[in-house]
């Protein structure tokens, strides 16, 4: 009986040793999930709230200024193409149309500066029940096209209505007009931009939310099929129309906070060139998760801001960085990492650190070859000119520089490259090995 009872009280002891891992592991997957839900929203928060307390310089508000604008623009584009599947060309003209009826209001009535996102919100939301009753009688192709002929009109009307979008001088206002906000007035450059952040994390919360009601299901279930959307009920047309007017809603607050920042509302704010850039900041972050476009805005404000201010090539450094993205993760950098987060969850860390410096070494070369050619190019093409000169260890890279050392310069670092390119590839064929290897032993088991 002894041995019995023994016997059974080990028996249980290790049952309960065994069971308590599986339980605390149970217990810290909800955490895990909330950590992951988490971490982008402190990411976003410290990106907008931290840099000014270090470096108050007033190119650094105006870069995160300019950042937070193209956030809430990107992602109120994402809710035509990533949510909807609506590929749209005239996006910046609901941004343009909104910030433009903001600056007449502001003008002309005491609404306070905080409050002046919402007025161009409504104005472009205004804007899109009237265009969107056109472009979305088509999908596909030809909404992208309506959406560019729609685009094109508002641009010749900005230029034949003067008196409305202010001709070539545009609309200004002056922020400090508005009723102050307790001891704000608005007309500091730090004072300005706590409002602008405040509305980009108003404004992504709001489109977060949305992003997860049952009217954005209905959405996505019209990107995805309308065919069968319609059939259990739902009218697509409908759907994409009630896109379009949320999306032209936060595409005006966007305009808006780029009128608070810079004072001004041009006809360049609904401009081909904006439709554009936010939908390079839409591929080049991802469509398909929600952080995605934040990401990408980031990066475009980034190119338009910090490497222009140093070359003058920096949109030649945005298209290969937009072609390289789209060939090599089409879905975007938030795909991107998704999918290594996804390996190293896999693999580990120790595993798979050969294959990322390998390849962060041979990223690194290679795009120190690509500058040192790009800015020789640029330098013999242009001179001096509008910064076109870049120095290397000193030397000038002007039509005098002697073109043999630059040329073996660069063939050496595009060979350093290529070796580590392939080094990299034997460490990643070696984890796919082990990989395998390892699964065929399981199997076995």
């Amino acid at each position: 009986m002894r041995k019995r009872g023994g016997a059974s009280e080990s028996s249980t002891t290790s049952a309960l040793s065994t069971a308590a891992p599986a339980t605390s592991a149970r217990s810290a997957a909800p955490a895990r999930a909330l950590w992951r839900a988490l971490a982008p929203w402190l990411a976003l928060l410290l990106f907008l709230a931290v840099p000014p307390f270090i470096w108050p310089q007033s190119w650094l508000l105006a870069y995160l200024a300019q950042s937070a604008t193209m956030i809430v623009f990107a992602l109120s584009y994402n809710l035509l193409l990533g949510e909807t599947g609506l590929l749209s060309f005239g996006h910046a003209a609901y941004a343009g149309l909104g910030a433009l009826a903001a600056a007449q209001v502001f003008n002309h009535s005491g609404v306070p500066l905080a409050l002046l996102p919402l007025v161009g919100g409504l104005g472009g939301a205004l804007w899109g029940v009237v265009f969107g009753f056109i472009s979305t009688r088509r999908a596909g192709t030809a909404f992208a096209m309506i959406t560019l002929g729609l685009g094109e009109l508002v641009v010749a009307a900005a230029w034949a209505l003067p008196d409305w979008f202010g001709g070539a001088a545009g609309v200004a206002i002056d922020r400090t007009n508005g009723p102050p906000l307790g001891s704000w007035r608005f007309g500091p450059a730090r004072e300005a931009y706590a409002l602008i952040a405040l509305w980009c994390l108003l404004a992504s919360a709001a489109m977060f939310a949305l992003s997860r009601t049952p009217f954005m299901r209905l959405a996505n279930a019209v990107r995805d099929n309308p065919a069968r959307a319609a059939a259990i009920g739902c009218y697509p047309r409908r759907v994409r129309y009630g896109v379009v007017v949320w999306s032209a809603f936060f595409a005006g607050i966007a305009g808006t906070l780029g009128l608070i920042n810079i004072e001004l509302v041009s006809t360049e704010s609904v401009g081909m060139v904006r439709s554009g850039a936010v939908l390079i900041a839409t591929v080049i972050g991802g469509p398909a998760a929600f952080f995605g476009p934040v990401a990408g805005a980031i990066v475009l404000t980034f190119f338009s801001v910090v490497v222009a201010s140093v070359t003058r090539a920096w949109l030649f450094y945005l298209g290969l960085f937009f072609v390289v993205v789209v060939a090599a993760s089409p879905d975007g950098l938030a795909g991107f990492v998704e999918r290594h987060a996804a390996r190293l969850a896999t693999y580990g860390w120790r595993r798979c650190r050969a294959v990322y410096i390998w390849s962060a070494l041979a990223v690194s070369v290679w795009c120190a070859a690509l500058v040192l050619a790009v800015q020789w190019a640029y330098a013999v093409q242009f001179g001096a000119d509008e910064g076109a000169v870049f120095s290397v260890a000193g030397v000038s890279l002007e039509r005098a520089t002697p073109a043999l050392w630059l040329g073996v310069v660069v063939f050496l670092l595009a060979a350093l490259g290529a070796v580590a390119a392939r080094y990299a590839s034997r460490a990643r064929a070696r984890v796919a090995d082990r990989s395998s290897a390892t699964q065929t032993a399981g199997a076995r088991r």
